[in-house]
């Protein structure tokens, strides 16, 4: 029998993670005794704070172990909407919320709700690889508006405009970014609300999962909260892995329109129905403690990325803009280097260093570099990337 006959057209052009592909081959090669250095993975190397584990511990104790709502625990929901409600500056109820098994699944489920066929997402680029792979098997078709590293990947509202048809549904907005780490400016999002204004029948996916990791003298500004009128097209995507050290933990969420809220729990109800449930309790834990367990990453993190940036701009042959956000460098190659995919491949192979090659995330002449390992694995990748610029030069 030939399988591929059997699998669906949804489903036969659909790839996986790439940068989980590399991840894992990084920690294969290390296995079988490689030396490797990964500054792939978008983890942090952190353990989650103590706090958040205990109250998992005393959720499972009290045998918080059975089935839950499918919308997410209650008591959750209600401690997001408290704080969303002090972020945003107007009122939102646990009926604008639904938890789901990290942010992957929001966007996920949004978008199966919310496209048809056909219909048209606009996705600034680079962007996170993941978002026109579900955009396409939820039917939908990914537009790609290029930024570019000269201009510090700058969001530019006429060429987001340039690329609206009557088939555009939603623009995904990604801020801090993955993988450019650049974090929106106000006047960037007043243009966005203006031009929302303009075009009505047009949703917003806001992912914002690396909201509490930027650079100090930068603000995470909540699009909703400069244009509180069109709260009912934006839809915000968050969760715990980022900030609070809890990627395993696999808690999200996503807050907006009730009635499509209602929708994507009904489609989760009959999908993977509710997120684990004495995880939650420890995504309350972190929520109701805020800041408390997380201060110490953020430092961190705000120091590994300037040894990080700091260090490629000693390296000829590559150039970066300022890093402002999230755990990630993207720096340009210059144009005698190869392709991503083969700077990429020559790094692992000759160096034993792991990065993501910039083609998957939309632009082959960067690539993606991980300062979410430790300031020594940061340094010693330098020294190998430098290697790796000098080998291919």
């Amino acid at each position: 029998m030939n399988t591929n006959n059997s699998i669906s057209k949804r489903a036969i052009g659909l790839k996986p993670s790439l940068t989980l592909e590399i991840s894992a081959l990084a920690q294969k090669l290390k296995l079988e005794g490689r030396d490797i250095c990964s500054l792939s993975a978008g983890e942090p190397d952190f353990d989650t704070p103590n706090f958040i584990i205990e109250a998992c511990k005393k959720a499972l104790d009290e045998g918080i172990t059975r089935y839950g709502p499918a919308a997410g625990d209650l008591e959750l929901r209600k401690a997001l909407a408290k704080k969303l409600t002090e972020s945003y500056e107007f009122n939102i109820g646990s009926e604008n919320l639904l938890i789901t098994n990290g942010g992957k699944q929001a966007i996920f489920n949004v978008l199966q709700i919310i496209l048809d066929e056909g219909d048209e997402v606009l996705i600034p680029s680079p962007f996170w690889l993941s978002y026109p792979e579900i955009t396409r098997f939820a039917g939908g078709i990914p537009i790609s508006i290029k930024t570019s590293p000269e201009e510090g990947f700058k969001l530019h509202i006429n060429n987001v405009e340039e690329k609206i048809t009557s088939k555009t549904k939603v623009l995904i907005l990604n801020s801090p970014c993955n993988p450019t780490g650049r974090v929106m400016k106000l006047d960037e999002l007043q243009d966005i609300a203006n031009l929302l204004r303009k075009y009505p029948n047009i949703f917003v996916i806001s992912d914002e999962i690396y909201e509490y990791l930027i650079a100090e003298d930068q603000i995470h500004i909540h699009l909703s909260r400069i244009a509180p009128d069109l709260k009912e097209r934006i839809f915000t995507v968050n969760g715990f892995a980022k900030a609070w050290a809890m990627t395993g933990w696999r808690v999200g969420y996503l807050q907006g329109n009730s009635q499509i809220i209602n929708k994507a729990i009904a489609l989760q109800s009959q999908s993977t129905s509710n997120v684990c449930s004495f995880a939650q309790k420890g995504a309350l834990a972190a929520i109701t403690e805020m800041p408390n367990g997380i201060e110490h990453m953020i430092d961190s993190f705000n120091s590994r990325r300037e040894i990080l940036t700091n260090g490629i701009n000693q390296i000829s042959g590559l150039s970066i803009c300022p890093q402002h956000g999230a755990f990630y460098a993207f720096p340009l190659l210059d144009a005698h280097l190869p392709n991503s995919l083969d700077f990429c491949k020559t790094a692992l192979e000759e160096e034993g260093l792991a990065l993501i090659p910039g083609i998957a995330f939309g632009d082959d002449r960067c690539i993606r570099i991980s300062c979410s390992a430790s300031s020594a694995i940061i340094t010693d990748g330098l020294t190998r990337l430098n290697s790796v610029v000098k080998r291919l030069s």
